[in-house]
């Protein structure tokens, strides 16, 4: 049986991955639309307070999902969802950068066994070191019985 404890212990807080985007204001409009946004600051790139819809900014990826020497749990991944939170405006044509790291590992019991509950977060920042989005990627992992 995998130690919770021992996890957070060694991988929590710790930066895994870092990853630099530029955001491009046709991609910023498409998916602002096909979610079916409608406010202008989304959808117009000459807007004067045009910027990525919170869609969009949980579209962007960290290269990793896991720290490179976390450890095999066994059972099979599956995507919790996704959460955003916006501290300020993610504009097109910035140079951003994404740092990833564990924010939580946790379990919980269910009728099928026990679920492994591992919450990646990666805060996004500008040129200027402004921490602009925060997103949490949530993965659920099964445990496998050993009997």
């Amino acid at each position: 049986m995998v130690d919770i404890e021992e996890l957070k212990a060694q991988f929590l807080h710790r930066d895994f991955d870092t990853r630099e985007f530029i955001l491009e204001p046709g991609k910023m409009v498409t998916v602002a639309q096909a979610c079916g946004e409608q406010q202008p600051e989304f959808t117009q790139p000459q807007h004067p307070d045009f910027q990525a819809s919170p869609a969009f900014i949980c579209s962007l990826a960290s290269g990793r999902h896991l720290p490179i020497d976390f450890p095999s749990l066994g059972g099979i991944p599956m995507d919790g969802g996704k959460a955003i939170t916006c501290h300020a405006p993610v504009k097109a044509g910035v140079n951003l950068v994404g740092k990833t790291h564990l924010h939580d590992i946790y379990d919980k019991k269910g009728r099928s066994g026990r679920m492994i509950l591992i919450v990646a977060r990666m805060e996004i920042y500008d040129d200027n070191n402004t921490h602009l989005a925060t997103t949490d990627s949530h993965m659920v992992i099964r445990e496998r019985s050993d009997t």
